[in-house]
């Protein structure tokens, strides 16, 4: 029995429709158009769909009332914009998370020194700096040595919140009015503070209503589609990013209330592609990884690897396109995706798209995406135009 009227009539328009088709076709050609759009300014805690879709505001409550998260493209367009105006800013946000990270990257981006101060290292009195005697007889204080004194850059205050009470309210008059004293922040200089939440269970002091009345505060969480960016760039290994793929919950799963020593997290997904990189015995692997995001995650990756070592190969799929037999189970087919896509070849067209086109269609999609980004050419053949049409009421 063939679909309702209503439904067919829509596959035929669907085929039918070149505009929808040429549109389709742009997409996968380009893939960062799957992305979320560059510039939101707000977008919720990662929910792991794909295609990415973006969510211009996330609104969450908490024991302080009503909390916006700005994501990291967006929080990396603020603080270019507060820096411009030399205003102070509090990150807020959980444990590896990447708070530090992003100040970092965005002082390389502007050319802009970078002072990581930890206040929680210092004496209330450290940040004054020591009195002398002056030819004249009078005393004058002798500033701190990291502090600036010339250039343009980020005085960064990480961890400031677990600096004890009177160490924060030693930086309200640098934080307010540039000033320590006699010392003066150099004109370039912007103040950025960072610190975990009272929630989170870290090392953490409720801020004085006073210094926290000098900043402006943005809370900050993690997305997975542009974590993976970052990933790219920074030469995470496919078998992280594939199972984040995969499992996205985890790629950030801190709950103060159960959360053991470890816990996933962007930094401790980091530290585990160190490990894999390393190749290590797999008698100690699952260990190693337990000690590092945790043993219900490590459990899961330990899993996910052993599924990925058993894949057909590249060669397996290009010498049999049409008849190796497609798995079932969603963890594999997201594993052979991506080994599949990131081994693209502009010879692999062909057999790849004839691959991809018997797989469902979000796997499909998924497969080629990688292709293309692994291999633009692969964008160009008349096998990606058959495919993508036969996929355009999927990508539109």
């Amino acid at each position: 029995m063939g679909p309702p009227e209503e439904l067919r009539e829509r596959i035929d328009d669907c085929r039918a429709g070149s505009e929808q088709v040429e549109v389709a076709t742009e997409i996968v050609r380009n893939p960062e158009d799957l992305l979320p759009p560059p510039n939101p300014y707000f977008a919720p805690p990662s929910t792991g769909r794909w295609p990415p879709r973006s969510a211009p505001l996330n609104h969450n409550f908490s024991d302080k009332g009503f909390v916006n998260f700005m994501n990291a493209s967006a929080l990396s367009q603020a603080l270019e914009l507060l820096i411009a105006i030399r205003q102070p800013v509090f990150l807020w946000g959980p444990p590896g998370i990447g708070k530090s990270q992003i100040v970092r990257q965005t002082a390389d981006r502007a050319d802009l020194q970078l002072i990581d101060l930890r206040a929680i290292l210092l004496d209330p009195v450290d940040l004054r700096g020591l009195p002398r005697i002056t030819g004249e007889g009078s005393a004058e204080w002798c500033a701190p040595a990291f502090f600036p004194r010339t250039g343009q850059g980020i005085l960064f205050l990480d961890e400031l919140n677990a600096a004890p009470p009177l160490v924060q309210a030693s930086c309200y008059q640098l934080v307010l009015d540039r000033r320590l004293g006699e010392y003066e922040l150099p004109l370039g200089w912007t103040v950025i503070a960072a610190g975990n939440r009272e929630t989170d269970r870290a090392v953490a002091h409720r801020m004085p209503s006073a210094l926290a009345n000098r900043f402006v505060h943005i809370d900050f969480t993690v997305e997975l589609d542009q974590w993976l960016l970052w990933a790219e760039a920074n030469d995470i290994s496919p078998e992280i990013t594939a199972f984040l793929r995969f499992r996205p919950s985890l790629l950030h799963d801190f709950d103060p209330e159960r959360s053991g020593r470890a816990f996933p997290s962007p930094r401790s997904w980091e530290f585990a592609s160190r490990l894999l990189r390393r190749q290590p015995d797999t008698a100690i692997l699952a260990d190693l990884l337990t000690g590092t995001v945790g043993p219900a995650a490590a459990a899961e990756l330990t899993a996910f690897l052993q599924i990925r070592q058993n894949l057909p190969s590249m060669e397996d799929i290009l010498n049999a396109p049409q008849s190796l037999e497609i798995p079932t189970d969603p963890a594999v087919l997201f594993a052979l995706c991506e080994m599949a896509g990131r081994a693209a070849e502009p010879d692999h067209a062909r057999p790849l798209l004839d691959f991809a086109g018997r797989l469902p269609d979000e796997f499909s999609v998924l497969l080629v995406r990688e292709a293309v980004r692994t291999c633009r050419e692969i964008a160009g053949s008349d096998e990606f135009a058959r495919w993508a049409e036969r996929h355009a009421e999927v990508l539109v």
